[in-house]
């Protein structure tokens, strides 16, 4: 969505509804782990100070200057010397190189993940297994089985766990969610989604910083190959600085752009687990002979639901002209609109039954409106009125996605994008990128979570 509200960082605060070593086993250290109260400070440790990360930092830090923020940042971490010790300056909080370190820490209650994606899985489970709650950036997992993993690890360990898809927590999918579970627009029938953009340079083609190099780069850390995080490959400046273009650290379109699309969708669909995932498409533009990347810059995703529900993503980094989220059922058709919130535009054969419905009560809030410039004339002997053309159910507030898990914190609740809900989505997005890659289509049992 364009335009959305960034409320500053003490109207959170004030809105906010807040309430009151890995030597152990999981148990011993979930068990001993703190829970802050309503008034004790959070204490965050990041791991992970690229460009996603210094974004979260640098927001972070102003809270942890704010009296109403109870945020302190005891700990960085990141492979690379310079980042490093930069995050240190903001933070005023102890730099490491290696992530053991930091969950090794006792006051740090939670962590926030901004790696690449090959090492969000086992970080994040080894957080929670030391009794730390964890904010992930997206996608939540490189593969779905990882996916899987982290929501046992969270049931197990009763840690609290955020994946960072921030549209997930705004109002206006959780309002979508409503309306649909109440019946407004039917029987789903499919939606659609997707990522649009034109980059002429290439997207995820990043200044390279030539001052890195292995003296200052912990590479096999960064690697994992130890830990079997991606394969072992000597020194590459444009594998550390571009990840998301190379199959060992990213899945691309998927993981990136979709993964964050799809979040906020299944919020309003209600999250299943998919039954079938097909996935076209290529390097139209770029590729080995002009940009040497793997991943596609054009890829276009189907994915058929258990309740009858298709979901279709196209996404493209060499066209920005693209397609609107939209839901649609048998009685109507969900668009969305930053300005004027959720409009239904009802189906001809139902549009009656949504209007009685309407004027029954039964969907309080909405409020007629037009979905498009022409409207019908009436008919001989009809009164001028114009026909309801659209329904729209307006939604001013919204929520900010840190927040929602730094509440979640203090409160044991689940968060917006929580380890079930992630998983969910990475299923999907995995075996899309699965789905491509092996040019097969990949059909999954819901029930025994695997693919068939």
């Amino acid at each position: 969505m364009k335009g959305k509200t960034d409320l500053n960082r003490r109207s959170f605060f004030q809105q906010s509804a807040t309430a009151a070593g890995l030597g152990l086993s999981t148990r011993m250290a979930a068990a001993q782990a703190r829970v802050p109260g309503a008034n004790d400070r959070i204490h965050l440790a990041f791991i992970g100070v690229g460009d996603r990360g210094r974004w979260h930092l640098r927001r972070m830090v102003e809270w942890a200057r704010d009296p109403q923020g109870k945020i302190a940042i005891p700990a960085v971490c990141d492979c690379w010397e310079k980042r490093r010790l930069e995050a240190r300056q903001w933070s005023q909080g102890e730099a490491y190189a290696d992530y053991r370190k930091v969950l090794e820490r006792k006051e740090v209650d939670a962590v926030l993940i901004a790696t690449p994606d090959h090492w969000h899985s086992r970080i994040a489970v080894e957080a929670m297994e030391a009794g730390k709650d964890v904010y992930c950036e997206k996608p939540v997992t490189l593969y779905w089985q990882q996916a899987r993993e982290i929501a046992r690890t969270a049931e197990r360990t009763g840690r609290v766990f955020q994946c960072g898809a921030q549209s997930a927590s705004e109002e206006i999918w959780w309002k979508a969610r409503q309306l649909i579970q109440d019946g407004l627009i039917g029987k789903l029938i499919w939606t659609q989604g997707g990522a649009f953009r034109n980059n002429p340079k290439g997207d995820w083609n990043w200044t390279i910083d030539p001052t890195a190099n292995p003296s200052n780069v912990d590479w096999d850390m960064w690697l994992g190959w130890r830990w079997k995080r991606a394969p072992r490959r000597p020194w590459e400046p444009e594998r550390f600085f571009r990840f998301r273009k190379f199959w060992d650290y990213s899945g691309g379109i998927a993981t990136d752009l979709l993964y964050h699309g799809l979040s906020h969708l299944l919020v309003a669909l209600g999250a299943e687990f998919p039954v079938r995932v097909t996935a076209t498409g290529g390097n139209y533009v770029f590729g080995k002979s002009n940009d040497n990347r793997e991943v596609p810059d054009s890829f276009f995703v189907t994915i058929d639901y258990p309740g009858g529900h298709t979901v279709v993503l196209p996404s493209t980094q060499v066209n920005q002209n693209g397609l609107a989220d939209a839901i649609r059922g048998q009685h109507g058709t969900m668009t969305f609109d930053s300005e004027r919130g959720i409009l239904v535009r009802p189906e001809p054969p139902f549009a009656a039954d949504m209007e009685q419905k309407i004027s029954s009560g039964k969907f309080p809030g909405a409020r007629a409106g037009v979905c498009e410039e022409r409207t019908r004339k009436p008919a001989a002997g009809q009164n001028a009125a114009v026909p309801l053309t659209c329904l729209e159910f307006p939604v001013v507030s919204q929520r900010d996605h840190m927040m929602n898990f730094l509440d979640c914190v203090r409160s044991r609740e689940k968060p917006t994008l929580n380890a079930d809900l992630a998983y969910k989505v990475m299923v999907a997005i995995g075996l899309s990128v699965e789905a491509f890659r092996r040019n097969r289509v990949m059909r999954f049992d819901p029930f025994r979570q695997e693919v068939l």
